[in-house]
């Protein structure tokens, strides 16, 4: 899709060449005060795609935030050829309260593709599939693990999508893990409009690590330079490792309450029956030893000092692909 000289958004007309703060109006407070999303447009003066980077679908989910923050405020969002739109926070009412639902108790990231009419979630959905997605030619979307469990860096795509596939390739991602579009989600809804979207996953909630946030950020430069779209000031450095591409996965959960502690790093690789963490009582009388039932990769971990039998422990991969 190539662009036309006069960009029209939110009620802007932006032209090449142009860099433009739009305002997503989303809603008034119960204090009649109005709550508007910054939407960062930069146009080259020569035309090209449209890359819509977003993060903040989850209140919660602040590394996401952070990636976006840092890739416009080092200017890599300022393309050499097309526009590249930034929405750092879609769920305002989250970030701004601390919480991963907006006010009226639903999760933005099962409304989708919304309704004009519909809930507080379920209008901002649908005005941002209305408003912003139909410009953008491929999205980059930026999520953050859930509350004490911490996600590896990895991107999550549909499988038997070649131009997906190699998109994540040069994302350049620990890992790459196949999953289905959910039903109502914002990648789902992308996907049914022919909009190709990376999904990225990284860290946990309440919660910026530098190396989430430095793998999010330096896939973001591979991709825009792949397209030809990053500027000369930037360099692109090539991943340290080869992405691996995930088919199955699984939980390792606990048998025992108690507190517990993981004894392995994200991203390593063990055997079955090695032990990988430990869960203990308060008074020093029991130590149980959590062993991996499988051999794989560890790609989450529970970093709870608590938890309960039958608590999600470890995500480690069953079954990796041939890609």
């Amino acid at each position: 899709m190539s662009e036309k000289e006069i960009f029209e958004i939110l009620g802007k007309k932006i032209a090449l060449g142009e860099s433009v703060e739009a305002t997503f109006s989303v809603a008034k407070l119960h204090s009649t005060n109005t709550i508007d999303v910054p939407v960062i447009i930069e146009r080259s003066k020569v035309p090209g795609p449209t890359v819509l980077i977003t993060a903040g679908i989850h209140g919660d989910e602040v590394n996401g935030v952070e990636i976006v923050r840092q890739i416009i405020a080092k200017g890599i969002n300022k393309p050499k050829k097309g526009t590249i739109i930034c929405v750092p926070v879609i769920n305002i009412f989250g970030f701004i309260h601390m919480n991963r639902e907006f006010p009226d108790g639903r999760d933005l990231n099962r409304v989708f593709p919304g309704r004009k009419s519909g809930s507080l979630a379920g209008r901002v959905a649908h005005k941002l599939m209305a408003e912003i997605v139909p410009h953008a030619d491929l999205i980059l979307d930026f999520h953050t693990g859930g509350a004490k469990r911490f996600n590896s860096p990895q991107i999550r795509i549909i499988k038997d999508n070649p131009s997906l596939k190699e998109l994540a390739k040069t994302f350049g991602a620990p890992f790459v893990l196949y999953s289905k579009n959910i039903n109502k989600s914002f990648r789902n809804a992308c996907n049914k409009l022919g909009i190709p979207i990376l999904l990225f996953e990284g860290g946990k909630s309440f919660h910026i690590d530098s190396n989430v946030t430095n793998t999010g950020v330096n896939g973001a430069k591979r991709v825009l330079s792949s397209l030809g779209m990053l500027s000369r000031n930037f360099k692109v450095s090539k991943p340290k490792k080869t992405c691996i591409f995930i088919n199955e996965s699984k939980w390792i959960r606990a048998n025992y309450s108690g507190m517990f502690k993981n004894t392995v790093g994200i991203n390593s690789r063990v055997n079955k029956n090695d032990v990988i963490g430990n869960i203990t009582d308060p008074y020093g009388k029991f130590n149980h030893f959590v062993k991996a039932n499988i051999s794989g990769y560890i790609i989450n971990v529970n970093e709870s000092p608590i938890v309960y039998q039958g608590d999600a422990l470890f995500h480690i991969t069953t079954k990796l692909s041939d890609d």
